[in-house]
């Protein structure tokens, strides 16, 4: 079993030993090199990276790595070895998912998937409403309408639950892997042609990349996907009290 995962960084960092893995310096085409190989040969979009965000290295696999089953990770977020893990972040670096375990995991699913992240007063739908240009994520749904009617329920009912699948992190089939970046760059390309994002701030700039997070769990219950689910390790300290605060502004200010 050939499983290939494409870690996303800007950044030096430490990498995983394990030769799954895969570090991709994203932006290449418009940065200097750190190091590692860049996702602007081959096929690319590479100098979309500010707009698209890790997604120019999800597109770069698609193109260009052979592999049974394809992945993406980033250089601060892997997917946990373990159903659970709590400790200090130099002994997670032990906890990341490895070769042997991908490859039982995968003998009986054909995707792993993060645990969900739940909002609990927030839909999906508010929350991107609440934290970014609702009219954005509006005008992905009427393009999903024009191209690919047959998903609409499906993102309607996404939009609408309170938990999801976050940070664009995933280990596919092949198969599945090609099918979903072909459905979800179709829909992105189109958004880029409609919407005007001249004036929006670098953060804001990162649309496709914020839209994608809200699109794969549609196209996951569209197609009946059979996944398992995995902690995420964060490789750096969160600071809790300072997201939580941020949620609540967002949604009541």
């Amino acid at each position: 079993m050939n499983i290939k995962i494409v870690i996303a960084t800007h950044k030096k960092y430490r990498m995983p030993e394990d030769k799954m893995y895969v570090p991709l310096q994203v932006g290449r085409a418009i940065h200097d090199g750190i190091g590692y190989m860049g996702d602007n040969t081959g096929e690319n979009i590479s100098g979309k990276n500010p707009n698209y965000c890790e997604l120019t290295a999800m597109y770069w696999a698609w193109k260009n790595l052979d592999g049974d089953f394809l992945g993406l990770v980033h250089y601060r977020r892997h997917f946990c070895d373990r159903s659970f893990f709590f400790g200090p972040i130099n002994a997670k670096w032990k906890h990341i998912l490895s070769s042997g375990t991908a490859q039982r995991l995968l003998a009986h699913s054909d995707v792993i998937m993060p645990k969900k992240r739940h909002y609990w007063i927030e839909t999906s739908m508010s929350h991107y409403v609440h934290a970014h240009n609702g009219n954005d994520l509006r005008r992905t749904r009427n393009i999903i309408k024009k191209m690919y009617p047959e998903y609409v329920t499906a993102f309607d009912q996404a939009m609408l639950q309170t938990a999801s699948h976050r940070f664009n992190m995933f280990i596919m089939k092949r198969t599945l892997f090609d099918a979903y970046a072909d459905w979800l760059f179709s829909i992105l390309f189109q958004l880029e042609k409609e919407i005007d994002i001249s004036r929006y701030s670098p953060k804001e700039a990162r649309v496709f990349g914020y839209i994608s997070e809200r699109l794969l769990d549609v196209w996951l219950d569209k197609n009946n996907v059979n996944y398992i689910e995995l902690p995420v390790l964060f490789m750096e300290r969160q600071n809790w009290f300072k997201k939580i605060f941020a949620f609540f502004r967002r949604k009541f200010a």
